[in-house]
């Protein structure tokens, strides 16, 4: 088993890496994606016994790693996308977490003498998971009581899903994008995702061109030293000033923060251009990924037994159903609802890799925004359902 801090890291930045160029390399891997390839890697690396349970290293990139990918992310979108996308943004993801609500009441309603009095318990949990991501999870389920091997089996079996469910909004749009309405592109007048291509001084074939000219993992940009520079002081600064105004405003969360000073400073004369900024967040949101991949452990499910695993894929199934089948009813295109669904059940840091893996550069903005929304509504809708089912 691989213990060391330093190899640990290394190991994590080659899977990264590995997901990237096959990706780029491969067209069918790339319908895959890689984010979908990072999560298969760390998932591999994890059930294997080759890393460990816990490391400071996983500690570091789901905290500060992640929390400046964010960040870097953030400095590259246009706000005028909003403005686009808004509207029906909004109406997918409300519905995404209605139909996460409806699922926990149905599996509560399945399983409900299997738990006994810890139904409640992991339905409330469950729903404010799956309603904005992990943070709401934690909170909720600390708040109801959940402990010891059922919080942790939880716990793995959320993360196992939420990769699986990654795997879904990456893979349905492709199998089912024809029933649909067509996704409506951003235009290429700088209202979407400031990425340009610098030259890159060589002849290449017009498929590998046209790839690298629009896809955001394969950019090339001009950069000099001084402009990474300037993006690592950005990134870290914001970081740290969200943390502070975090501690400083309770009522506030960080992550709100971190998205409020982003955004105001991608859109300033200071960073109105920030080159080489979707790359960089690009990377940092691929070592989370490997980590979601890492966490997904059979075995804690095991220790609790198989019931827990199918709660949470009652609770996503119906999920799934709902927001997939009204979103058809409503003729909602299905890069809207994916990125919507993803918003609810994997948060702001899954919503950003469904668009930027499909290439729906108008959608990352009013993903993130639905991400960041549902860490504040989540909590409210867990132990809504948690002391309704009580």
């Amino acid at each position: 088993m691989i213990q060391s801090p330093l190899a640990l890291a290394a190991v994590i930045a080659a899977a990264t890496a590995l997901a990237f160029w096959l990706d780029y390399r491969f067209p069918a891997l790339g319908k895959i994606g890689a984010s979908m390839l990072a999560i298969i890697f760390g998932a591999i690396l994890s059930n294997t016994g080759l890393v460990p349970v816990s490391s400071v290293v996983y500690d570091i990139v789901l905290g500060p790693v992640t929390s400046v990918s964010i960040a870097w992310l953030l400095l590259s979108v246009d706000l005028r996308d909003l403005a686009k996308a808004g509207p029906r943004m909004t109406g997918a993801f409300a519905i995404a977490v209605t139909g996460t609500v409806l699922g926990a009441l149905v599996a509560a309603a399945v399983y409900g003498s299997q738990f006994g009095d810890d139904t409640w318990r992991i339905a409330g949990a469950l729903t404010g998971t799956y309603s904005g991501g992990s943070v709401n999870f934690v909170s909720v389920g600390r708040e109801v009581g959940l402990t010891g091997t059922l919080f942790a089996g939880l716990n793995a079996a959320d993360a196992v899903m939420t990769a699986l469910w990654l795997a879904a909004t990456l893979m349905l749009p492709v199998w089912l994008g024809r029933f649909y309405a067509p996704v409506t592109e951003g235009s290429d007048d700088g209202a979407t995702v400031r990425a340009r291509t610098g030259n890159a001084g060589e002849e290449e074939d017009d498929a590998a061109s046209d790839r690298r000219r629009h896809h955001p993992y394969f950019v090339r940009e001009g950069l000099s030293a001084l402009s990474l520079a300037n993006l690592f002081a950005a990134g870290i600064i914001l970081v740290f000033l969200a943390e502070w105004l975090g501690r400083a405003v309770p009522g506030v969360p960080s992550i709100l923060w971190l998205t409020t000073l982003a955004l105001a400073l991608g859109h300033s004369p200071l960073c109105r251009d920030a080159r080489g900024a979707m790359q960089l967040g690009s990377v940092g949101l691929h070592f989370f990924f490997v980590l979601i991949g890492i966490l997904s452990r059979v075995s804690e499910i095991v220790a609790v037994g198989a019931e827990v695993f199918v709660f949470t894929l009652i609770v996503v199934a119906v999920h799934g159903v709902v927001v997939f089948g009204a979103g058809k009813l409503l003729r909602l295109d299905i890069g809207t609802i994916s990125v919507a669904s993803q918003a609810a059940v994997g948060g702001p840091s899954s919503a950003l890799a469904v668009a930027i893996s499909r290439e729906w550069r108008h959608l990352i903005l009013p993903g993130v925004v639905m991400g960041l929304f549902g860490y504040a509504v989540g909590t409210y809708l867990g132990l809504g359902v948690a002391y309704l089912l009580r």
